[in-house]
């Protein structure tokens, strides 16, 4: 049934379901109050309580794009998308050492991996939907193309290593909860975040740079800007150290257009076997303000 649904979307229009979103985004604000909850306090957290009332709405138009990014076809999927910086990721390949790219859940992140792979061969680490009605959508749009899916284990690092090995480029979500072992605490917007440590790792092994990347969506249904920024923090001392840097990184991306993070996301989760940050690291990062719509 949700498989039909989202093939049957898939032939909107893009500014129609942007605008269908939109809508959507502000009644399950309005009807869900455990995510009303998590989305204020977690833009409030990051400073950005001002961009509440769009966060809102651009929360909606990335549920509703999903039928749109995954069931409608390649080529209509990429005319609505425009590349920012190419360049950055040409000259990483061209020294031949693979690419490592970093996704935050920003934007329109499902269009970036589907455009990349249209231009190189692309290995992403992927962890299937809770929802098993999810997965044949996720995995059919997520392996077409040269996109490759590399499960969230053991076997799925080890071919994210090869990959980089044979000068490929590999994919990942640096702001998603890993699992217990996989990760450190590094604070995120002012509060200690599970953080993963496996692009720092894969980085150190292989020397394969790092790039960010995300795709701005544009207003009105335009489409979308997918932009390439070179990775700058500093990547040495321990993994705590390390998935410090990634976030502030992260943190700088996402600041281009806070709006279109996705704060409802449990970002600040402890993962099940997994101790919790000390007392005085939770306390530091709650909000100080309330922002009401």
């Amino acid at each position: 049934m949700l498989v039909a649904l989202f093939r049957f979307l898939s032939f909107f229009p893009l500014p129609l379901l942007h605008a269908i979103g939109a809508v959507l985004g502000r009644l399950v604000y309005m009807a869900s109050p455990a995510y009303r909850k998590r989305l204020k306090e977690n833009l409030i957290r990051a400073g950005f309580g001002d961009e509440l009332s769009t966060a809102i709405k651009e929360a909606g138009k990335n549920v509703m794009e999903l039928p749109f990014i995954w069931c409608a076809s390649l080529p209509r999927v990429l005319a609505t998308a425009k590349v920012e910086n190419w360049e950055l990721v040409q000259a990483a390949l061209d020294a031949k050492k693979g690419v490592v790219f970093l996704t935050p859940h920003l934007g329109c992140f499902e269009i970036t991996a589907q455009m990349v792979a249209t231009r190189t061969r692309l290995t992403v680490l992927y962890r299937p939907p809770r929802k098993e009605a999810l997965r044949p959508l996720m995995e059919g749009a997520r392996a077409r193309g040269k996109l490759l899916l590399a499960p969230a284990n053991l076997s799925g690092v080890r071919a994210m290593a090869k990959a980089l090995k044979k000068n490929e480029a590999i994919g990942l979500l640096p702001d998603q909860v890993p699992q217990q072992g996989e990760g450190v605490w590094a604070d995120f917007f002012g509060k200690p975040a599970y953080t993963m440590t496996l692009s720092a790792k894969l980085h150190a092994m292989t020397g394969a740079p790092i790039i960010l990347t995300y795709a701005e969506r544009l207003s009105f249904g335009r489409g979308f800007t997918i932009r390439f920024v070179a990775f700058e923090g500093d990547l040495s001392g321990t993994a705590e150290q390390q998935a410090s840097a990634i976030n502030a990184e992260m943190e700088k991306l996402i600041a281009q257009c806070p709006a279109q993070y996705v704060w409802s996301y449990n970002r600040y989760k402890t993962p099940a076997g997994v101790a919790a940050p000390t007392q005085g690291q939770d306390d530091a990062g709650k909000p100080d303000a309330q922002v009401d719509v």
